[in-house]
């Protein structure tokens, strides 16, 4: 599939690693938090020390070219650690959540045919040892922490004294079965290949020239997802730096230990940051309020001069002053040295990314799926368009089927073409089929459309796009995107499909309800406060107001459904990562959205 592409080199992931050894032995490389609350740092050195004696290990377990070998944990040392190793040794990995159902463990672990499975800690080991009697293929479970017998400490001693030269796998040979987060039936495993890996990571340095081996991140998002992991690639291979977030709760002090140069994260993260700092600043009021409001407009006065190619003495002195006083705090807490991040998984609101620009943090939205190895397209700090997920990454190709969508649309589906695009989904020839194309696309389901400077933007998703009654589409998740947004709503889906409007199930976020009820004197009492027709009338009005300035009024919807089951991964409505599964939702809910649609609109 590689020979039309000239790959750069290194071609293979084994060689990211073994090149960083060489080169920056003694740099630091991974930073955990210890019991004291400090950072400490492994070296490339030490890490792969250990790399080279786990691939002993395993080799002296059986495992060759072409075997499975899984992973059940959270972001580590460790991860890393089996993850090199098992490449190096020509077999695939396949990573599996920390906080997943057991029965999605089982079921991958079985799909994938893994041979050895390494897990987190003791209390997981309890929930999988009976899998080796299930699965034909297991042959071993292995935990990570402590020390001694069935210990990864134990497998690595044992490499210790039997090591094994390293394997430089081919391009094409397949290097991490990821699976998807299965919102519509089982997870699919998605076969990718070394040379995926590269030519992604490849594209992403030319992209971004401002890589260097200085760089740091702070790992938000998990490797079992391709956007995580595609940044220890890339960090591994620049002899950058990744510290490992403790928790959601501890982001800001983990900011401010590790000092990221880089983040990469999704726009949940800067919309929270972003309501956050909006919320505490209207509360506070005074003097704080006013200089924050003023700074906000000078940064737009300025922005705006700017695209007329004008400056203004007075704004910029007024800028300073404030950003000096106020954005600068801002700034600190991601650490002070944060020149851009990179967003994926969902397009940033435009409205919210200018204000990260204007304080001095950029956001650049990119765009990608697991099957692309990520990436697709991204924005970059020399081009960049807001609202767009920027220009097609190099060696990747896109084309825009009409063929697909309404006759009038002037988008159509996306489907990409490079050496990104995934070997295959493993064991199903059928659902690859629909997937690819005769030539070698690979249709993403997603809705999009050029613009005449080459940016791609996304119109919709294809699979969960309906008509109204009156014949218009909807694009669900569009919506949906911004009515999260409202500091009050923590999920929100979108429904309406052969109806005459639509319909949304809201899912209040708890702690701003109850922020709320202690200052108007109210009982903190969560599913009362959901219940009450006055707070449910003040979410759907600043929704129904916020929604009028970008959507039309087909779109927005007519009725609300207030919810006090959160969507989670526990109750099936939540992915790993973070979507809604639309089908597990509606059917749960269906019986009470027929009985608002039977109901007169004005009762």
């Amino acid at each position: 599939m590689f020979e039309q592409y000239q790959l750069d080199k290194p071609d293979n992931l084994v060689e990211f690693l073994e090149n960083s050894v060489t080169k920056h032995g003694n740099r630091p490389y991974l930073g955990t938090k210890n019991k004291a609350g400090q950072y400490e740092w492994v070296t490339y050195r030490e890490v792969g020390e250990r790399v080279d004696n786990l691939r002993g290990g395993l080799a002296c377990l059986g495992i060759r070219k072409g075997d499975a070998v899984g992973i059940i944990s959270n972001n580590s040392i460790d991860w890393a650690v089996c993850h090199f190793a098992t490449v190096g040794l020509g077999a695939f990995y396949v990573p599996m959540y920390e906080a997943e159902l057991s029965k999605t463990w089982e079921y991958i672990a079985s799909d994938s045919g893994m041979k050895i499975l390494f897990v987190s800690r003791k209390s997981v080991y309890d929930r999988v040892k009976d899998f080796l009697s299930r699965i034909p293929t297991l042959q071993k479970i292995i935990i990570i922490e402590n020390q001694g017998v069935g210990t990864m400490s134990e497998i690595e001693a044992l490499g210790e004294k039997n090591p094994v030269k390293s394997i430089h796998p081919k391009p094409e040979e397949v290097a991490v079965l990821v699976y998807t987060s299965g919102t519509t039936g089982d997870p699919k495993g998605v076969l990718l290949t070394h040379g995926n890996w590269t030519s992604n990571h490849h594209a992403r340095v030319k992209a971004y020239p401002y890589y260097v081996k200085d760089d740091r991140t702070l790992s938000l998002l998990p490797w079992a997802h391709c956007f995580g992991l595609g940044e220890l690639h890339t960090l591994t291979a620049i002899g950058g730096s990744l510290g490992f977030m403790e928790n959601v709760s501890t982001i800001v002090d983990d900011m401010s230990s590790v000092r990221p140069t880089f983040l990469i994260a999704v726009p949940r993260v800067f919309n929270k940051v972003y309501d956050t700092i909006v919320t505490r600043v209207n509360n506070e009021g005074g003097l704080k309020k006013m200089l924050f409001d003023a700074g906000v407009e000078a940064a737009k006065e300025r922005r705006c001069l700017a695209g007329h190619g004008k400056r203004s003495f007075k704004t910029d002195l007024k800028f300073r002053i404030i950003d000096m006083i106020v954005f600068k705090k801002i700034r600190d807490l991601f650490g002070g040295r944060l020149k851009l991040a990179l967003t994926g998984s969902a397009t940033m609101n435009p409205e919210i990314s200018r204000f990260f620009f204007d304080i001095g943090i950029p956001l650049y939205d990119a765009y990608g799926l697991s099957e692309t190895t990520p990436g697709i397209s991204s924005n970059v700090p020399d081009s960049y368009r807001l609202g767009s997920v920027g220009k097609v990454i190099d060696k990747v190709r896109v084309v825009i089927d009409k063929s697909v969508v309404e006759p009038d649309a002037d988008d159509g589906e996306i489907i990409c073409y490079g050496p990104n695009v995934m070997k295959g989904y493993h064991n199903k020839p059928e659902e690859t089929a629909k997937v690819m194309t005769p030539d070698g696309g690979l249709r993403t389901g997603d809705r999009g459309r050029f613009d005449r400077d080459g940016f791609l933007w996304i119109t919709g998703r294809i699979k969960e796009q309906y008509k109204l009654e009156n014949g218009k589409y909807v694009f669900p998740a569009a919506l949906e995107e911004d009515i999260c947004l409202n500091h009050y709503v923590q999920n929100a889906l979108v429904c309406g499909a052969g109806h005459e409007y639509n319909i949304c199930l809201i899912v209040p976020e708890s702690s701003a309800l109850i922020e709320y009820a202690k200052k108007k004197g109210l009982p903190a009492d969560y599913k009362a406060l959901v219940s009450r027709d006055d707070i449910q009338c003040m979410i759907t009005t600043e929704i129904a107001d916020a929604l009028k300035k970008k959507f039309g009024n087909y779109e927005i919807p007519r009725k609300f459904l207030f919810l006090t089951e959160q969507f989670t991964l526990e109750n099936g409505m939540m992915t790993q990562t973070m979507k809604i599964k639309r089908k597990a939702v509606l059917q749960k809910y269906q019986a009470q959205i027929d009985e608002l649609y039977n109901k007169p609109e004005m009762e």
